[in-house]
């Protein structure tokens, strides 16, 4: 058989140029990449599918569906429900979401979330990270009223008698907070809480209401109010806080400080990936 008569007899050998199918391929690469990506958002948006549907949503032929869910399957970013038919995100997503979530600096990611709490709330707002057995800010933002107030960054400060560090030591495994509540508890004022028994009350209340409080506990004159921040797969990594004087942290405006605190640890959780 000669070379025309091959090129005739099959269909899937085109008589293009060399470059012309090497453009086609690329082009078809890069559909294939399109279409497994949407097959990805597809599950993750009704969180299982079957071929038929999935065919429908990318408007393709339901050989094509299954072509591409074989090989994301393959690769363990979507797994079937042998039961159903169904096909659903499979453990490699969160394989590549945790790998991603790695690479996410909390402290870049912080500083619009940061900027925007100290604009509306005019206090000083921190992010801590657990350094050891204390807590360090490596993020903050000053708001108009704190122009006078003291640089927080970078300092280590003392888990039980902060804001952030309760909230540190309220999320940490039982056994590590355990061994940390067994040292002495040095007293900074006299309303530094120094009993193990009185703080574990304490950090209950902070994992219940969802943020946590300290008013005069670390220096004379100052509060603060304290908010979890999350990874992409729930576990707390730090803190975001509102400080400032006692007089302007009073009790009437600390449950209002509290929902914006909250709120603002809930958006960082998500630019960390929680949530999704």
């Amino acid at each position: 058989m000669t070379r025309t008569q091959r090129q005739q007899s099959d269909p899937g050998e085109s008589t293009a140029s060399p470059e012309k199918q090497s453009g086609r391929g690329a082009a078809s690469a890069v559909q294939s990449v399109d279409r497994a990506v949407s097959v990805l958002e597809i599950l993750a948006r009704h969180g299982e599918a079957g071929v038929t549907e999935i065919a429908d949503e990318l408007d393709v032929h339901k050989s094509t569906a299954f072509r591409l869910l074989g090989v994301l399957e393959n690769r363990g970013l979507v797994a079937q429900a042998k039961d159903r038919g169904k096909y659903y995100l499979g453990a490699g997503v969160l394989r590549l979401a945790g790998a991603a979530a790695v690479r996410l600096d909390i402290s870049q990611e912080g500083v619009p979330v940061c900027r925007e709490l100290a604009d509306e709330l005019g206090e000083t707002v921190n992010i801590a990270v657990l350094d050891d057995d204390a807590a360090v800010n490596i993020m903050q933002a000053r708001g108009t009223a704190s122009v006078t107030a003291q640089n927080w960054l970078g300092r280590r400060t003392p888990l039980h008698a902060t804001s952030s560090g309760k909230v540190l030591l309220a999320h940490m495994p039982p056994t590590l907070r355990e061994g940390l509540l067994a040292r002495p508890l040095p007293r900074f004022t006299e309303r530094t809480i120094t009993g193990a028994s009185v703080l574990r009350g304490e950090l209950e209340a902070v994992v219940e209401q969802g943020y946590g409080i300290t008013i005069e506990e670390l220096e004379l004159g100052l509060a603060a109010v304290a908010a979890p921040v999350r990874s992409h797969d729930g576990k707390v990594i730090a803190a975001i806080s509102v400080s400032g004087p006692v007089y302007r942290l009073n009790s009437d405006r600390v449950p209002e400080l509290a929902k914006r605190t909250v709120a603002a640890g809930s958006e960082l959780s998500r630019r960390m990936g929680y949530g999704f």
